[in-house]
Formats: C-alpha cells, sequence, structure tokens
C-alpha cells in the first residue's frame, strides 16, 4: 500500500518554495534494503537495481505520492524584486479539499504544512486535519509554525492554541518555539524545557531547527535540538532528547525549511523511534544541497560579487542522489 502525503504550502513557477521544495525530495525517497522488511507489509517496495546508469544494489524505493493544495501560486519567492500571483482563500482551500472528499480518496498518511498567510486559512487547515484524522487515527501531521515573517505575527494565537495541540511533528527555529511557549532559550536546559512545553502541548516530536546556543565546535555553527516522546510497549513513554550542530553558510537561502520539514517527514518514517538517527540523515540533507547550491551560485555570481536570488534558488534536482541516500556529515549527541 502506497504512502500518501497531502502538503499544503506555497508554490512558485521559477524556483523551490513551499511545495515546490517537499514534493520532489519526498517522491525520490530511498530506504535502505535492511529496512525494507518493516515496510513490506505496507507499503508497496520496488527493488531498485539501477539508478541513473549506476549500480544501487541494496536499495529500495519507498518514495512518498504527494498531493499538493498551493496556499499561494507566485512567479517567484518574495525575496526577488519584483513577484505576481495569486493567494488562494480559506474558502477556495475548504473547495479543493471538498472536490477530494467527493471522490473518496481523502485517505492519507501525513500531513504536511509550511507558510500560512493569514488566520481564516489556518483555521481551515485544522478542520482539515482533525478529519483526516478521524478517517485515520494513525495520520501525522508535520507542521512547520513559521512564525514573525511578513506580517504573519497575527498567527500566533491560532497556532499556539489550535495547530501545536493537532500537530504530531513540529519544527520551529529559537524565536519561534520561545513564543509558542512563552520561555526564553538562553542555556541547553532552557531549550530541553522548552521541547517539554511544547511536547505538553501536543506534538510527540520537536525539533528545534537553530538557535543561538553558543555552538562547541566554534563560531562557524549552529546549534540544534530535537526532542521525541515514544510510547513503550508496556504503555510507558520515554523521551530521546539530542543535540546536534550544523555549519553556518554566509548567504540567504528560501525554501530550506521547506525542504527540512519534508525531509524530517521522511526519515522519521523510516526511523520512527530513532530521533538522533532521523535528525542525522536529515540535516545531512540539507548540508550537501546547501553546499551545492552555493557553490553554484558563487561560480555563477563570478569572482568577489554576491550571488543574486536567481543564483541562490536551492540546487534540488541536482542534489537527487543526495537526497535519496545522504552521507551523514554530522553527527547527533543524545542529551
Amino acid at each position: 500500500m502506497e504512502c500518501r502525503v497531502l502538503s499544503i504550502q506555497s508554490h512558485v513557477v521559477r524556483g523551490y518554495v513551499g511545495n515546490k521544495s517537499a514534493s520532489f525530495p519526498l517522491q525520490v525517497s530511498i530506504v535502505p534494503r535492511r529496512l525494507a522488511a518493516q515496510y513490506t507489509r505496507d507499503y508497496y517496495v520496488i527493488v531498485l537495481d539501477r539508478l541513473a546508469g549506476g549500480e544501487r544494489k541494496g536499495h529500495m524505493v519507498l518514495g512518498f505520492e504527494v498531493d499538493s493544495i498551493n496556499s499561494v501560486q507566485f512567479s517567484n519567492h518574495t525575496g526577488y524584486s519584483h513577484w505576481k500571483g495569486q493567494v488562494l482563500t480559506a474558502d477556495e482551500l475548504h473547495v479543493l479539499y471538498e472536490g477530494i472528499k467527493l471522490n473518496n480518496v481523502n485517505h492519507y498518511d501525513y500531513v504536511l504544512t509550511g507558510y500560512t498567510r493569514d488566520t481564516s486559512f489556518l483555521e481551515m487547515v485544522v478542520d482539515i486535519v482533525q478529519e483526516l484524522k478521524r478517517a485515520n487515527p494513525n495520520l501525522v501531521y508535520v507542521c512547520d509554525p513559521v512564525l514573525g515573517d511578513h506580517g504573519s505575527m497575527n498567527l500566533h494565537p491560532v497556532y499556539k492554541n489550535k495547530v501545536v495541540p493537532v500537530a504530531d511533528i513540529i519544527t520551529p527555529n529559537q524565536f519561534e518555539a520561545e513564543l509558542l511557549t512563552g520561555k526564553n532559550i538562553s542555556t541547553e536546559k532552557d531549550a530541553v524545557e522548552v521541547m517539554d512545553l511544547l511536547h505538553k502541548m501536543g506534538p510527540d516530536t520537536v525539533v528545534i531547527t537553530s538557535s543561538d546556543l553558543p555552538p562547541r565546535l566554534g563560531d562557524r555553527f549552529l546549534v540544534s535540538f530535537g526532542s521525541q516522546r515514544i510510547l513503550m510497549p508496556d504503555g510507558t513513554r520515554t523521551t530521546q532528547r539530542i543535540r546536534i550542530e550544523v555549519p553556518k553558510v554566509d548567504a540567504v537561502f528560501v525554501g530550506t525549511g521547506d525542504l527540512f520539514a519534508a525531509m524530517l517527514l521522511a526519515w522519521t518514517h523510516h526511523y520512527p523511534t530513532d530521533l538522533k538517527t532521523a535528525c542525522e540523515k536529515t540535516f545531512s540533507v540539507m548540508h550537501h544541497v546547501i553546499q551545492r547550491t552555493i557553490s553554484y551560485a558563487h561560480e555563477m555570481a563570478g569572482p568577489g560579487r554576491r550571488p543574486s536570488p536567481a543564483q541562490l534558488e536551492l540546487r534540488m534536482v541536482q542534489s537527487k542522489a543526495d537526497i535519496e541516500d545522504p552521507a551523514i556529515v554530522m553527527e547527533a549527541t543524545v542529551l
């Protein structure tokens, strides 16, 4: 049986943001053969002997089916000098979902959401998630709670009171985590306490994607944290917490948060009770894509010139192999 994702995010004609950042990586996901046995009972798995003319023995395809609803459709992301496009309203979102439901194809394993422009749209998303969870109690809702950008601060009450309580996995940055919990993060202990507060609000998996805490590896790194509540066979719960330091890059990228949330969805699916490995895989994908992108951007810009937004568009297709099977380039520490 296939694994299907409903992704409600933005869309751009040129570049990679929202659904453009999430769909392709989810569709090409690959899982090692050693993990395949646990999926063959539930999913249609295809043995992949050759990919792009090269041997890839020991791997199997487990691509997600992705159904996309575009919350906005823009010519390009708003980091460019100009953009044009349309914004989907809450009523229009409802109409699209009703069409899916009338055909009895509203059966999903995951819902993935990112940036949202207004409260009524976000509230409609919550209504859809709740209905889908009633149909499938095992559905996992992955939410990137984007706050503070482009006037989205008015979404804070909806995220805190309605979205986070129905989410299963959330990926806030430090600012968003602090805003949702009302607690500042000044130490590693604070970060753990904030993640625990977010757990109490609903999600079993929390990843603080970046923080201002001092890295142990030096100033060229950022510190991220993750926490996962796991239900044990005897009915008790245990919590795994990790810390991971990721290299900084001196450039402004757009669409990386959307890619991160999609990859965390994929790797927590493959490693549902191993947050350490899921985060190492996810952050390694990010590293490879960003490094390939910045190398290309500098080459195109030329010596001494700062790359343009167009040159900094994520090199997604060119990173296909790294998305499928990333070499681990950073290791998480279990707290």
